[in-house]
């Protein structure tokens, strides 16, 4: 089974962008999208997504945020959100229960410039923390999408450079250890514990992607007793369209 994961900064953009060809080509049983952007009636799908069910958790503002997950798989069940009316109103959680695993797709906010939202970027981490430790007391959790954090120096292009920077405070990277240490895996790391210069974003200035000056801030993670079902983790840089790349595991 092949899972796919991407933070497409916008799908109605990423469509006119080689989105149905990155479909065609990789074929994912379940894709998880973030920063949707949209809501659900606003979007004409591809062709290539015929074979989908489709689940959405849209912001309440207009154009913002968001997150989707097509399935080839019909799951046992499906929710958005936090059950926390403080964070759920920004589509930033969707949790597909399937018959091995429950799957959480996941926008984490951004800390912002100056680390203005940090307060309550670190309540939302915990927040988090919590709803993924209930569903993996049930099964195993896997959780994917755009964390906004790089956890380790290795992470990021310009470690010096960024220490105080937004998703790359002490505090988050810090946030993002108390996630792990409740029993879960970075399953890129596990497959590639000392690979450099493997990242999933870039900024758009100053040529950072031709450089390959970027970050690793999304991720598959999973509970700690079922990575030995993930097969391979991979980042896809070759695909474009977004500030972001695809991230996938194949499970076997």
């Amino acid at each position: 089974m092949k899972l796919l994961s991407w933070n497409v900064n916008g799908i109605r953009a990423v469509l006119g962008k080689g989105f149905g060809d990155f479909v065609s080509a990789e074929r994912p049983d379940i894709l998880c999208l973030q920063e949707t952007k949209a809501r659900p009636e606003q979007v004409q799908l591809p062709l290539e997504l015929g074979g989908y069910q489709a689940f959405w958790s849209s912001a309440e503002k207009p154009g913002y945020s968001g997150v989707a997950v097509f399935t080839r798989e019909k799951p046992l069940d499906a929710k958005e959100g936090l059950g926390i009316d403080e964070h759920d109103k920004e589509g930033r959680v969707l949790t597909l229960e399937f018959p091995d695993f429950i799957l959480v797709n996941v926008y984490t906010p951004n800390a912002q410039d100056e680390l203005r939202r940090l307060p309550y970027r670190l309540s939302w981490d915990e927040a988090f923390r919590r709803h993924v430790a209930r569903e993996a007391a049930r099964k195993p959790v896997i959780f994917c999408g755009d964390l906004n954090v790089a956890h380790q120096e290795i992470d990021i292009a310009r470690p010096k450079e960024n220490r105080r920077s937004p998703g790359f405070s002490d505090e988050e990277r810090e946030s993002f250890s108390k996630l792990l240490d409740m029993g879960f895996t970075d399953t890129f790391r596990h497959h590639h514990p000392d690979k450099p210069a493997a990242y999933s974003w870039w900024s758009y200035r100053a040529g950072a992607r031709q450089k390959n000056v970027g970050w690793r801030i999304d991720y598959f993670g999973v509970s700690t007793p079922f990575v030995k079902n993930v097969a391979t983790a991979e980042i896809l840089p070759h695909f474009h369209g977004s500030d972001h790349c695809p991230v996938g595991i194949a499970l076997g």
